[in-house]
This record gives structure tokens, sequence and C-alpha cells, in this order.
């Protein structure tokens, strides 16, 4: 009709066969990572090792005392099975695992400043907005987020002052945020509110501190001569109520959200409905341990 001339029968076959090709190749594909960034989102972030391989694989070919004790016999909870380690390796009080970061920190914002104001510098700002990666984001506005909670940005792009937030902090005050930002930098004329100050704040107003450290690096990047990363410890030393970071970034396991900090606090975040939506599956918890 368009006076195009019609394809011919072996164009047809190859492109049905291409289509076919394309529906049966598994996927996601292996792929060598040339990028020069060593854990890359969008290549599947960091690689397992074989202890975390065959743990999984263990879980997923059959049954396991997931959520029961067997000493009792009774139900029991999937979190037994991190928490010591987590609180040992971080000097926490208790710990949590879900799915991932950024349900990790929805779940913090949603349990604990839920109608309430969230004060983050914004500085640090963008972090919240990107940290949930594909499109999706917590946005840095003063409309509410998803959690519920009003996020109150303070300071400038480049200097932030611990006074900032005591202006900020009102009776209406949910958590005062504290964000890494680990695949952004601000040089020259900059000012960063450390933990501990932020914390002594904190105790002062009341108010919970939060801090999202990203990439959940538990050794000194630099002793292997990278340049220094945050870690979970360095922040519950300082005081910090719960610290947030990724299972699949530096910690090199699979996806997940890891909280650990106060036991208050930990148990609040427990005892909220999105917790369960946004719990770790048999097979990412089997994985995480045997990275642990």
């Amino acid at each position: 009709m368009s006076g195009a001339a019609a394809p011919q029968l072996d164009a047809i076959c190859r492109s049905v066969k291409d289509a076919v090709q394309e529906l049966v190749t598994p996927s996601p594909r292996p792929v060598i990572n040339a990028t020069g960034v060593v854990i890359h989102t969008n290549l599947g972030r960091a690689p397992l090792s074989r202890a975390a391989l065959a743990a999984a694989d263990a879980a997923g070919r059959g049954y396991s005392d997931l959520e029961i004790d067997l000493a009792t016999g009774r139900r029991g909870s999937r979190q037994a099975h991190l928490q010591s380690l987590l609180q040992q390796i971080n000097g926490a009080e208790a710990a949590l695992v879900v799915n991932n970061n950024a349900s990790a920190l929805l779940l913090g914002l949603s349990a604990l400043a839920s109608g309430r104001e969230v004060v983050v510098s914004r500085g640090r700002g963008a972090v919240a907005e990107i940290g949930a990666g594909g499109g999706s984001r917590l946005p840095m506005s003063s409309s509410q987020s998803i959690a519920g909670c009003h996020l109150v940005d303070v300071g400038t792009t480049n200097r932030t002052y611990v006074r900032d937030y005591a202006d900020a902090a009102t009776e209406n005050t949910g958590a005062f945020l504290k964000a890494h930002a680990s695949n952004f930098r601000v040089e020259g004329f900059t000012a960063a509110v450390g933990e501990r100050e932020l914390v002594e704040l904190g105790n002062r107003s009341g108010v919970p501190v939060l801090h999202d450290v990203g990439s959940g690096s538990l050794l000194p990047t630099e002793r292997y001569g990278l340049a220094h990363e945050p870690t979970p410890q360095e922040s519950i030393a300082a005081g910090v109520g719960l610290v947030f970071f990724s299972g699949d970034k530096l910690l090199g396991g699979p996806q997940a959200g890891i909280v650990v900090g106060k036991r208050d606090l930990v148990s609040r975040l427990e005892r909220h409905p999105l917790a369960r939506a946004v719990r770790i599956d048999k097979m990412s918890l089997a994985s995480l341990t045997a990275t642990l």
C-alpha cells in the first residue's frame, strides 16, 4: 500500500530468528567490567564470593530454619541470623536487615519521622535525591516525601554548620539526617558537620541522628590504597542513633540494606508495618551471612 517493496523471505526468516533468539537468551547477561568503576551500579554492583554463592544456593535448594527456633520449635525471626554478628562487627546495640539501603532509609524515616520534619544539609541533600537510583528518589523538596516526613534542607550547597541544624530544630523535628556523598564531591570553600557535633546537638534537642554512610565499608579503605570511606563503626562510636548502609557495595555481599544503632530506635523500625514489606529474602540473608 505504501509503495515499498515487500521484504524477501530470507529477511523475514532472519528477523523471526533474531526475535526468538532474543526471547530465549538468558538475561541479565554476564559482561566484562571495563568501565574503571569497580563497584558499578549498572553492572550489578559487587561480585559475590564463592562462599556467598554457595550459601545462597543451599538456601534456595531446600528448607531452612529461616523463621523457626530449632531449640523450641516455635516461630523465630529471620533477623536473628544476622543480628548478633552485625552487633559485634559494628559495636552497635541492635541491627536490622532489609532488601536494600533505599528501603532501609525509607523505613527509618517512616518509623521515626512520619508527619514530622527531618533536617538535612543542603550540601548532602542530593544524596537523598539519588539514593534510590533508576529515576526513583527520596525527593529533596518542601513537599511530603513517600515516608510521610517533611525534609528541611539547611545551610548552603558548599557550607553547612551545626548551628544551621540547631536553628531549624523545632518541636516537630523528628530526626537529623546526615548522608555521605559517595558519588560526588564539593571542593574549595566548604564546611560540613561532623557526626559527633551533630550527635551532641541531637542529645540536647532530644532528636535522633540518622547517618546514611552508603557504601558500607567495614574495613579501613586506606589499607588498600584508597581514599577514606566512612565506616558504620565510626558513626556508632560517635553516638549516632541509626546508621544505614548497603550490603552490595564495598561490603561485597548481595543486595541488602543494613541498619545498626541504638536498640530502642531499631525496635521502632522492626515494629513498623513497612518492615515486612521490605524484609530480606532467604537467599540474600544466607549470602550476606556468609559474606560477613
